[in-house]
């Protein structure tokens, strides 16, 4: 057991299975006392692929599916457990963030169990896939309102004590997703791209109070990564999500969650006070930090407004990147 949070106290959603579970143990083994959390005890069973995808795998890719999502199965009681079996304190609260007085109810219990709550972990998050032509106003509900919304319901709820102590740190889960360049996950990059605004709004208005945020891009073995790889394999090449076919990493060259603790920890810790704002992409042994975003080029016209022919003749080679 570590000592970088000790005496602190840890809210992490969506801490029952995957990157939220080891980021939950992680911060324990750091000293922390945590409140773990899902929106309901037991496995999730499938969470992304739909009876249109199940239907066009093979039965030898179904097992293998099954049994991967079996072995990474938990919820936020048995990552309590875990916490509480090595030594540690926690207890865990069951409920969907995406209700705004569920989030409160959330962040109280830390307050209830352990008298403050001083970091707040939002790892909770879900996606579909779906061509954006065929995607339902249900996927996009169900993906938006976990994250950003109700990463703000935490936020919300938790900034009042935080302020009070003159302390806090949010760590928001994003992906990198954000950038906007993984097909069939309209939903998911939207709502990963308002993780990083949210992010950046409250690192510069919590700052005087001493309290930063900051956000993470995950790479790491879960169960969704379990089921993006079987629908890659299941779909024909052209239906890929991937733009880019080298972030289509098979699941034995993807790290394990419990590398991501290790940083999460530090961010979370009185060391980090001078991080704020800041994006970061975390895999294994990689950490790397995305740069701000800037004015790329500017035209500019002086003595009245811009004509079209003036526009087609000057956007394609003074303001656009040269292919």
């Amino acid at each position: 057991m570590g000592e970088i949070l000790k005496g602190k106290v840890a809210v992490v959603t969506g801490s029952g299975q995957g990157i939220g579970r080891a980021i939950a143990v992680g911060v324990a083994e750091e000293g922390a006392k945590v409140v773990t959390n899902n929106r309901r005890p037991g496995s999730t069973g499938y969470a992304h692929m739909s009876e249109k995808i199940l239907k066009s795998m093979s039965a030898e890719q179904k097992e293998r599916l099954s049994k991967q999502l079996e072995e990474a199965t938990g919820d936020a009681e048995t990552t309590a457990q875990a916490i509480r079996a090595k030594g540690g304190e926690a207890v865990s609260f069951f409920g969907d963030i995406s209700d705004f007085e569920v989030a409160g109810k959330l962040i109280q219990k830390a307050v209830d169990s352990f008298g403050r709550i001083d970091i707040l972990l939002n790892v909770a998050g879900t996606f579909g896939f779906s061509p954006l032509w065929e995607m339902s106003e249900e996927l996009w509900d169900r993906v938006t309102l976990t994250k950003p919304k109700g990463y703000f319901n935490c936020i919300r709820h938790a900034v009042p004590f935080m302020m009070k102590q003159k302390w806090g740190r949010i760590i928001n889960c994003t992906s990198r997703a954000f950038l906007g360049d993984i097909l069939k996950h309209a939903e998911y990059c939207a709502a990963n791209a308002g993780v990083v605004g949210l992010t950046r709004a409250v690192a510069k208005e919590l700052a005087p109070y001493g309290i930063t945020c900051n956000a993470f891009a995950p790479f790491a073995l879960t169960r969704a990564s379990f089921e993006l790889e079987a629908y890659d394999k299941a779909v024909a090449e052209a239906e890929s999500p991937w733009m880019d076919r080298s972030f289509a990493f098979s699941s034995e060259n993807t790290p394990a969650p419990e590398e991501l603790a290790p940083f999460i920890a530090y961010l979370a810790s009185e060391e980090s006070a001078k991080i704020n704002g800041k994006v970061f992409n975390v895999g294994g042994p990689i950490i790397s930090l995305y740069s701000e975003p800037e004015i790329a080029r500017t035209l500019i016209k002086y003595g009245g407004r811009w004509t079209i022919d003036e526009l087609r003749q000057q956007v394609p080679f003074g303001l656009l990147p040269r292919e």
